[in-house]
C-alpha cells in the first residue's frame, strides 16, 4: 500500500511535532430557555392555520413583523422558506423547517449571528368545528456569555406574549375580542 505523500508527511509532522489538542470551552456557561404560552381562538383550524405562515403573520404581528424573503421569490408561506428579520442593528434569518397546515404544525429556526439561536414551535389542535387551541413554545440559546442577559430578557417576554398574539390573530379574523 503507498501512502499519499501529503498524508505521509502530515503523519510525520504529527509524530515529531505533538501538540496537545484541547476541546474548546466557552468561559461561562450559555443561557438556555423555553417557554410555552397557549391560547384559543373561536375559529376552525383551517382559517387560523394560515396566519401562522411569515407572510400572513403580517397581518397581525404588528410593524416590527415584517420578513424579506430570500427563498421563495416572490414570498410565499411554504417548508423551507428563508427569510430575514430586522430587529434594531441585528439581523435574524430564518427557515420554517415545518408548515403543515391541515396538522395544526408550524416550526421555524433562526439565528442571529454570534447572539442567540431560537426555535419557534407552534401546534394547533381543533378543539370543536370552530375552535382552534394554539400552542407556542420558544426556546433560546445563547451564543455567546455576552448574550446571556439578552436570552433571559427575550425568554421573559416570550412566555408574556400568549394575550398579545391572541388578541392579533382574532383582530386579523375580525373577531371580537373578550
Amino acid at each position: 500500500m503507498t501512502l499519499h505523500p501529503i498524508v505521509l508527511a502530515l503523519g510525520i509532522l504529527t509524530v515529531n511535532n505533538p501538540q496537545q489538542v484541547e476541546p474548546s470551552k466557552p468561559s461561562a456557561e450559555l443561557v438556555h430557555v423555553s417557554n410555552t404560552f397557549h391560547f384559543e381562538v373561536p375559529a376552525s383550524m383551517g382559517r387560523v392555520a394560515p396566519l401562522f405562515g411569515p407572510e400572513a403573520e403580517r397581518g397581525w404581528a404588528g410593524k416590527h413583523w415584517n420578513p424579506e424573503f430570500l427563498y421563495p421569490r416572490p414570498a410565499k408561506d411554504i417548508q423551507g422558506a428563508v427569510f430575514q428579520v430586522q430587529h434594531g442593528q441585528h439581523t435574524s434569518v430564518w427557515v420554517n423547517t415545518l408548515f403543515d397546515l391541515p396538522g395544526g404544525r408550524m416550526q421555524y429556526v433562526a439565528f442571529i449571528d454570534g447572539v442567540v439561536a431560537t426555535t419557534v414551535d407552534v401546534k394547533l389542535t381543533s378543539t370543536d368545528p370552530s375552535h382552534t387551541a394554539v400552542e407556542v413554545t420558544y426556546a433560546r440559546t445563547a451564543l455567546q456569555p455576552a448574550a446571556n442577559d439578552d436570552v433571559r430578557a427575550l425568554g421573559n417576554s416570550d412566555r408574556d406574549s400568549g394575550p398579545d398574539w391572541q388578541k392579533g390573530v382574532e383582530k386579523c379574523l375580525g373577531i371580537e375580542s373578550k
